[in-house]
């Protein structure tokens, strides 16, 4: 790969207990070693770093994540050779939210996750068994030593350790850090501490909503400490219940914007929606309605996915837009939930006892699973997260940084979408994904589009064909007065190209014109077979994913990608 990209290890070790010296602000800028100088500048010019952290792009003296004329930044000068890069990047497929016999409602082993998710593609995964009782007490220390011995037998699969995260007062999050000495400890004193299911806090009261913040901040504490190199959080299937409101998604963020990075745009539990004879299920296990914690604002169509995806981000000037508009960065993300899988041939081994040993017993060959909601890592959903080379540190930095796009049963093979001056080709140039373009007022700016289209079967055996590319675009108005907002009026779908080529790489160019006032884009694209105008109207968005209707949701008839925004800021 080009100058400027880490070497495609971690320079410190798995086992350490120290973050690098980017991350150490008792460190002057001035006795770094240049790489880990360019790499405090990227977390420092994101927001990502020290108590600068920027509540939004908009704030005051945040550096651009690319430089004012849209050259590259700390990452991505031009193309590389390793196989997977796209526009200068490593893209490396990943799933956060995977669960193993160390969960109370799942059966596999940790290497069996692993296994299936190397073999259906994935680059990195994490282990996410439901926090809880028996896990805070027993599992999440039990569970290390088979994690340990995954990453040992598959070299070329980074297996990060987390957890289910019972949010106080709100739903799920993924929780996960960067493999080390003190990965369990701070796990284990995290989930003992702030899990809503372990201190009994899962009512919407604004006692368990603090906790939930004291929580992210324990995170990013741990961070700066140096306890552990990096820790995350994603929100998991946020819409499902109603019970993540507006305010709380963005009191989360605003936590500690180097930990709570974003959500699921997209839930697990896709199989759930095949019809079959028992009548089948919704996607996701999205068939729920409002309760007394449920956010009283929300509409009933925010129970049930769209196109697969989440209300939060399926429609265009919704939830996520808000955020967006705002200029805060808030990622989204797609995985399995993977606890049993359709069609395969395995129960729970005898005479488990989950309640003393904190988890089942090996699994045991068994029945065909016919009614099971989910898929393996990797076999329907995936993260591609746009990385400077193959490491834990690299895969945390890039999901920080919203250098990421997702996709549905391998609808496309490669993405790399750049938002730039206008006319500006050279290989080296453009804002990625994630990024903020700084240009003069009055400049003209465009996004260019490239799509790298299915080359080989899906996993259900039939090449997926691209039909559609969506460009959306929103202003950008600052922090709103309601903490509760959650529509974006200003944003709709600008441009809709229609693809004809079955094989090889599209491209696609749309133009803003001259530019004088602040506004994001974003991308999404479909294989056309169900769509519907969105819930804003078909001003807004003419040709969106549908409604999904539980039991008549064949995921694999049904294929989207998202990818997340880019901000362009004229001054």
């Amino acid at each position: 790969m080009g100058h400027g990209h880490e070497h495609h290890h971690d320079h410190a070790s798995a086992a350490g207990t120290d973050v690098p010296p980017a991350l150490d602000l008792s460190i002057p800028d001035a006795e770094l070693p240049p790489g880990d100088l360019n790499r405090r500048g990227f977390l420092r010019n994101a927001g990502l770093l020290g108590a600068g952290a920027a509540t939004t792009v908009l704030a005051s003296g945040t550096p651009a994540l690319a430089g004012g004329h849209g050259h590259g930044g700390d990452h991505g000068h031009g193309p590389g050779g390793d196989h997977g890069t796209t526009g200068g990047f490593r893209w490396l497929a990943g799933d956060h939210h995977i669960h193993t016999q160390y969960s109370s409602d799942a059966m596999y082993r940790v290497i069996d996750q692993a296994k299936h998710a190397r073999a259906y593609g994935l680059d990195w995964m994490v282990v996410t068994d439901h926090g809880s009782a028996t896990h805070a007490k027993i599992g999440v220390e039990k569970v290390n030593p088979d994690i340990v011995a995954a990453r040992a037998r598959l070299k070329d699969l980074l297996i990060y350790q987390g957890l289910e995260w019972n949010i106080p007062a709100a739903e799920h999050a993924t929780v996960f850090v960067h493999p080390g000495r003190n990965e369990v400890a701070v796990l284990k004193e995290f989930e003992n501490s702030f899990d809503g299911s372990v201190r009994n806090a899962g009512d919407n009261t604004p006692a368990n909503e603090a906790l939930a913040v004291a929580g992210i901040k324990f995170l990013g504490e741990a961070v700066r400490k140096r306890r552990v190199e990096g820790a995350l959080f994603l929100a998991n299937h946020p819409a499902r219940r109603g019970i993540d409101s507006p305010h709380e998604i963005r009191a989360w963020r605003d936590a500690d914007p180097s930990v709570a990075i974003g959500m699921e745009g997209a839930p697990g539990h896709q199989a759930a929606g095949l019809p079959r004879e028992s009548g089948g299920r919704a996607r996701g296990y999205y068939d729920n309605s409002p309760s007394a914690n449920s956010f009283p604002g929300y509409p009933l169509e925010s129970y049930r996915t769209w196109g697969g995806f989440d209300w939060m981000t399926s429609t265009v000037g919704g939830l996520w837009d808000s955020l967006l508009a705002e200029g805060r960065a808030w990622w989204i993300s797609a995985n399995s939930d993977s606890h049993v899988n359709y069609l395969d041939t395995s129960q729970r081994g005898p005479g488990s006892d989950f309640d003393l040993n904190g988890r089942y017993n090996d699994p045991v060959y068994g029945p065909l699973i016919t009614d099971a909601g989910d898929y393996w890592p990797g076999q329907y959903s995936r993260t591609h997260v746009g990385a400077s080379g193959f490491s834990y540190r690299a895969v945390m930095d890039g999901l920080r940084a919203g250098r990421v796009w997702v996709d549905h049963g391998g609808l496309i093979k490669g993405l790399d979408v750049r938002a730039r001056i206008a006319g500006d080709r050279r290989g080296n140039s453009g804002t990625p994904l994630g990024g903020v373009l700084r240009v003069k007022r009055g400049t003209s700016v465009e996004v260019t589009i490239d799509v790298d289209l299915a080359d080989i079967p899906n996993w259900s055996q039939f090449l997926p064909a691209l039909a559609r590319v969506d460009v959306i675009a929103g202003r950008v108005t600052g922090p709103v007065a309601d903490q509760d907002a959650f529509t974006a009026p200003d944003t709709r779908v600008v441009k809709s190209f229609e693809v004809t080529r079955k094989t090889g790489r599209v491209s696609f160019s749309y133009s803003f014109g001259r530019v004088d006032r602040p506004f994001y884009l974003r991308v999404r694209g479909t294989d056309g077979k169900r769509s519907q105008p969105g819930l804003m109207g078909a001003a807004v968005d003419p040709f969106g994913p549908a409604l999904d209707v539980p039991g008549a949701a064949d995921p694999w008839e049904d294929l989207w990608f998202y990818a997340n925004p880019i901000w362009v800021l004229p001054q």
